[in-house]
């Protein structure tokens, strides 16, 4: 729990991990991608405060103490949730398995959540798998990540044949929440495997998933603002854009921000590290206190005030994961509820009810 000026904050990290890039983990004869992968991550961390850097041996692999103590003991959060990313092409157990991060839920299951996640590639032996992941953690979001290498292949779209009986099986099974890897790329991925082109497809053919689309397709902010603003169930996740902008590039993370408060709204924005890319205390702490800078380029921009943070910061992402919040930190009126996608009308629908 975070407080400040008698303002109590409750914080889901709604985008962070729990990985195994240590050498010992590459897969023969893919070992400059191991490599290169985990090398990229540490270079973004460089875009944190200069005390929060880890050399690139403690950042390959961080230890289960290490990372209670910087997500909860020091990191303000209350929820954390594990995101899965495989990239078996490169490390032999796997980058960020659902089996790594179902540990920490088991050792902590008051403090965690896991999301599971699929390769539409992996055909019937994919959906075997899925299938068996799901019944043993129960999750109810999963993380998708485009771009992934697979074989021959160098990504898939949400909008593929194969991805949409992935993601029916997945709504049928109890899926809600649906976090998409759409922003910076990673060494040696492809940065057109990220673009968001194919999110608001998916979006209108499955209206009863959440789209949280992580990193909000930066560095193409228009094209998913644009998108967002016109899908009721689309979400901006804001991993790397206050890990990866917030100190590094303030008037840029101003200008992310007051796009997204535009046009996407408080209501539909999450809190998320990227641990271990950042750690969240920084971030928490600095999202409270930030205002727009002084100067006229951010005059049209919505204000955030501190509700609109307690929805970003946790509120938002407590409704779409059934969290309970304690009411020490329910906002102080009905009016400023985190909206709901179910409160969301279709423009079709609003001109049935016009005419």
């Amino acid at each position: 729990m975070y407080e400040k000026n008698g303002e109590k904050y409750f914080v889901v990290d709604s985008h962070m991990h729990f990985w195994d890039a240590s050498p010992e983990n590459w897969v023969q004869g893919a070992e400059q991608y191991a490599k290169g992968w985990i090398e990229c991550f540490h270079a973004y961390q460089s875009l944190g405060p200069a005390e929060t850097h880890q050399s690139i041996e403690e950042f390959q692999k961080v230890s289960e103490e290490q990372l209670m103590r910087e997500e909860f003991d020091e990191g303000h959060v209350d929820v954390a949730i594990l995101q899965s990313t495989y990239l078996r092409e490169w490390y032999k157990d796997g980058f960020n398995t659902a089996a790594q991060n179902g540990h920490l839920v088991e050792q902590h299951p008051d403090k965690f959540i896991v999301n599971c996640r699929f390769d539409p590639r992996d055909g019937d032996a994919g959906m075997r798998e899925f299938e068996a992941e799901v019944e043993k953690w129960h999750p109810k979001g999963i993380k998708l990540y485009t771009a992934e290498w697979n074989g021959d292949s160098r990504g898939f779209k949400l909008s593929d044949p194969e991805c949409y009986r992935f993601l029916e099986r997945a709504q049928e099974l109890g899926i809600k929440n649906v976090h998409v890897h759409k922003g910076p790329t990673i060494w040696p991925l492809d940065k057109d495997a990220f673009d968001v082109s194919d999110v608001d497809h998916a979006a209108t053919d499955f209206q009863g998933l959440n789209f949280i689309i992580e990193h909000v397709g930066l560095p193409r902010i228009e094209d998913f603002c644009f998108m967002a603003t016109q899908e009721p169930n689309v979400y901006a996740g804001l991993s790397v854009v206050t890990g990866g902008l917030m100190h590094a590039r303030p008037r840029f993370f101003a200008k992310v921000m007051g796009e997204l408060l535009f046009w996407v709204g408080e209501d539909k924005m999450t809190f998320g590290s990227d641990y271990n890319i950042w750690t969240p205390q920084w971030q928490v702490e600095g999202l409270v206190d930030w205002d727009f800078p002084e100067g006229h380029d951010f005059d049209d921009y919505p204000r955030l005030g501190v509700d609109g943070k307690k929805k970003i910061l946790g509120l938002n992402a407590a409704k779409l994961y059934d969290i309970d919040v304690p009411a020490e930190f329910q906002l102080s009126s009905d009016t400023s509820a985190p909206a709901s996608s179910d409160d969301a009308e279709l423009v079709e629908d609003r001109a049935v009810a016009q005419a």
